[in-house]
């Protein structure tokens, strides 16, 4: 390969990304995920009947944007081959857009909707999450003989299980629910639609058959919560006011849309008029998480800024800008006032750690995460060398990192040890991808990745050696690593792979030649290589009729952190992302995962950032 095309296409890279930072230091990008907030905030706006000519203005602009991202057979889609397409998302979309007041139910594309939901078995098999928001909009019956009480709130953290055996993302949003299912809320509005239509059965409700697996939790709670009513009153309380001390300045629930969305239906429930302040800045903050795309607008779960900004002036400094430009400079006196100084629900299973890590997006305060930190810590690295604050700063992050391994040796995105046996065993759609946070082998071989090249910790560190363990252990098969945060065994492999090599674990070892091996088989044709969101909910590997910048950026730099010299195969790689050439899909694929077969997202960052950060790789280790 001509070292001086890849050059070319390194300063190309590098000059795009600095042409789009902002004076303020940090990379903006859109964090563009699954519809879900798109219509859900035109059904709260529509419900809180709010009707500013801003607010009418934003649900005529998803209005059109869910209109042209649905499908010509009616269906929305979270990925472009999705078979099926999605009966959530369609569902989401087709009560939104009737919610709006701007389209008919007697539509062409409406009626092709709901053929669609049909075929799809109607709103009796959407995901109980989805039925429980059309239910707090009348739309749906809530279960009459099954009930989670609100009272576990109140138990205390020494039992078996408690409230705080959730994770961290199950919580909040679980924390609405339980006043929802509590009280049976449902608001009507002369907005809410009729969805009778979508329903196959005459009795339309959470259907007891499908609850009937978590009746030995129900009986279990309910034998522990036979609670007289002062304390009821005292758990409704708990759980108000769980939500309340985790709102975030800009009025949102943890900086996640989807939560603040429940917050909002689980405040009215407990008598909070439309218009008091705390909703009211609840629909501000989901304002400020508009971003503007090239055709519309579109409400962002977790605006990225923070993600963004730590990758992007990592990978420029891989790329040669020296730290003490100014383009590096203000981006890590960005990142610097973004490390978190409180104490967050992290701490019950890590009372002895400090605080001192990033969240996902700037508004987040209490709420870090380990993969966030460490790439905020791989950015600031550099600062470090002439300034003792940011020494400071880096440190505290570092032995916040260490002091959140698992038990099991591994890293989990947001908390300790949140892994409770019986919750991870319940027959529930998703249990274990929402009730619990095992150790995941992204976030565990990143962490590793950051500790051997920025921080030269070897396999002989204690802390080191476990998460080896974890991760030798943990290989699928097939030689690959199952990725939670990205689409998937890509991802999940490059993570793995790069962090065990930054830990001076030979490429002779079987593990990795395992997986280099398995990389290279399914390199495609183009020499790139490309990954369907049908691994995600399969758990196996599904290739990509195309290749991606990003899956094929991870694959190479995994096998450039295994082989001493190129490969054909590394070459083939590396003059894929030279030449730049995608399908027309490519680029906007989502690669980036949240839920199994629920919540998907494409970054707008990712075709620069790994394209760069994998190209300098490869200058750095064969052309010096």
């Amino acid at each position: 390969m001509d070292t001086n095309l890849i050059l070319k296409r390194i300063d190309s890279l590098k000059e795009e990304l600095l042409s789009l930072q902002k004076e303020d230091g940090t990379w903006r990008f859109c964090f563009v995920n699954s519809l879900i907030t798109d219509a859900y905030m035109i059904i709260v706006l529509r419900t809180l009947e709010i009707q500013g000519t801003e607010e009418e203005q934003i649900i005529k602009s998803l209005v059109q944007r869910l209109l042209s991202q649905q499908s010509e057979d009616g269906a929305w889609r979270l990925y472009e081959d999705e078979r099926e397409g999605n009966l959530d998302a369609t569902i989401q979309a087709y009560n939104a857009l009737l919610f709006s007041g701007y389209v008919n139910k007697n539509d062409e594309n409406m009626k092709k909707a709901e053929k669609s939901i049909f075929r799809q078995g109607g709103l009796e098999k959407a995901h109980p999450i989805t039925k429980a928001f059309l239910a707090a909009n009348g739309q749906f019956n809530w279960p009459l003989n099954f009930h989670i009480p609100i009272g576990i709130m109140l138990l205390p953290r020494v039992l078996p299980i408690n409230f705080f055996d959730f994770s961290s993302y199950g919580r909040i949003h679980f924390a609405p629910l339980l006043v929802l299912l509590d009280k049976r809320f449902s608001i009507q509005t002369k907005w809410t639609p009729d969805l009778s239509n979508l329903h196959r059965k005459s009795l339309h409700s959470i259907k007891e058959e499908e609850l009937r697996a978590l009746l030995p939790f129900a009986k279990e709670m309910n034998t522990l919560l036979n609670i007289p009513s002062d304390l009821y009153q005292a758990a409704l309380k708990k759980a108000e006011e769980y939500m309340l001390k985790r709102i975030e300045s800009d009025g949102t629930l943890y900086s996640y849309a989807t939560a603040t969305f429940l917050m909002v239906y689980a405040l009215l429930a407990l008598d909070y008029s439309k218009s008091s302040p705390v909703l009211l800045q609840a629909v501000n903050g989901l304002k400020d998480m508009i971003c503007k795309t090239e055709t519309s607008i579109h409400v962002q779960n977790s605006p990225s800024t923070i993600w963004d900004t730590s990758l992007i002036s990592y990978a420029l400094q891989e790329a040669g800008i020296s730290c003490e430009s100014t383009s590096i400079e203000k981006a890590n006196d960005y990142l610097l006032m973004q490390q978190h100084y409180k104490y967050g629900d992290w701490a019950i299973k890590a009372p002895d750690v400090a605080p001192g890590g990033w969240g996902f997006s700037e508004t987040n305060s209490i709420h870090p995460d380990v993969d966030d930190t460490a790439a905020a810590l791989r950015a600031i690295t550099c600062s470090t060398e002439k300034s003792r604050t940011y020494r400071k700063a880096w440190h505290r992050g570092f032995n916040w990192v260490l002091g959140t391994q698992n038990s099991d040796g591994g890293w989990a995105a947001f908390e300790k040890d949140t892994t409770n046996a019986f919750l991870s065993a319940l027959p529930v759609r998703n249990a274990i991808d929402v009730l619990v946070e095992p150790s995941t082998a992204d976030v565990t071989g990143r962490t590793l990745e950051f500790l051997g090249n920025k921080v030269g910790l070897r396999q002989d560190h204690p802390q080191v050696k476990r998460a080896i363990r974890w991760l030798l252990k943990n290989q699928e098969k097939s030689g690959s690593w199952y990725g939670k945060w990205s689409i998937c065994y890509i991802y999940g492999t490059w993570a793995a792979l790069t962090g065990l090599k930054a830990v001076n674990i030979s490429s002779s070892n079987k593990a990795i030649q395992k997986a280099r091996n398995w990389l290279v088989t399914i390199q495609h044709p183009d020499g790139g290589w490309g990954e369907s969101c049908k691994s995600d909910e399969a758990r196996q590997f599904v290739p990509l009729n195309f290749s991606t910048p990003s899956q094929t950026s991870w694959a190479l730099d995994a096998l450039i952190a295994c082989d001493r010299q190129p490969s054909s195969e590394i070459d083939a790689g590396i003059q894929k992302l030279v030449k730049d050439e995608w399908e027309e899909d490519a680029e906007i694929y989502p690669t980036g995962a949240g839920l199994p077969g629920g919540f998907y997202i494409h970054y707008d960052s990712y075709k620069l950032i790994w394209p760069l950060l994998t190209l300098s790789h490869y200058m750095k280790k064969y052309k010096k």
